[in-house]
């Protein structure tokens, strides 16, 4: 069992804006090729960042990207190359590592060597929203190293609006407790290794299911 505590907002609010200038940097890099905007999503969006002080691993920022490209001239994986090749570019200047690809993120880490210790990272999700109200990201199959447009799933779209009827229920500030309660509870009990904006997930549709049904 991990020991996950809340990481106030004093504690990450200068690794938050180091991560704005970075991602800025980037912005500027790509413009000729194509622009995107930036959101923080998930736990970070809700000031719910955790840490499990007693681990080597810190807390995580999950971020999604905006990208504008209408007209389809760049294929996916030149979309993700371009976005980790800026990265990759300026990630040194505020002490990040170096770009990690997975099947639908792009992490970048702060990494302290000498103690083996990641002091913070960031998930970047690349995504696309279509005039059908849907969404898509960047999925990369590592087994065929390749990378393609794929829709969020149903729960993607529905995890929005719960929040979004949680926060305007008379009871909220009630429910937004349990939430962040179940959510602790999750991520010292990840045996299954999951992202932290899955558990999140979980844990918005399960304290809505319980009070909305």
């Amino acid at each position: 069992m991990s020991d996950f505590r809340y990481v106030t907002k004093a504690e990450y609010a200068n690794a938050k804006e180091d991560l704005e200038r970075l991602i800025h940097a980037v912005q500027n890099e790509v413009r000729e090729d194509f622009t995107f905007q930036y959101k923080f999503i998930g736990s970070a969006a809700q000031n719910m960042v955790t840490m499990d002080y007693s681990s080597n691993i810190g807390y995580d920022f999950d971020v999604n990207l905006y990208v504008n490209d209408d007209d389809e001239k760049y294929s996916a994986k030149e979309v993700r190359n371009i976005l980790r090749k800026a990265f990759d570019k300026f990630n040194r200047q505020f002490q990040y590592d170096y770009t990690e690809d997975s099947t639908r993120v792009l992490t970048i880490k702060v990494k302290d060597s000498q103690n083996s210790k990641i002091l913070h990272s960031a998930d970047f999700a690349i995504v696309y929203n279509c005039d059908n109200g849907r969404q898509k990201y960047i999925h990369y199959n590592k087994n065929q190293d390749s990378y393609e447009w794929q829709y969020q799933p149903k729960g993607y779209y529905e995890l929005s609006e719960r929040i979004d009827l949680i926060k305007q229920d008379s009871h909220s500030a009630m429910l937004w407790q349990k939430i962040r309660d179940l959510y602790i509870e999750k991520k010292n009990h990840n045996l299954a290794g999951k992202k932290s904006r899955a558990l999140f997930a979980e844990t918005i549709n399960e304290i809505y299911k319980q009070n909305f049904k």
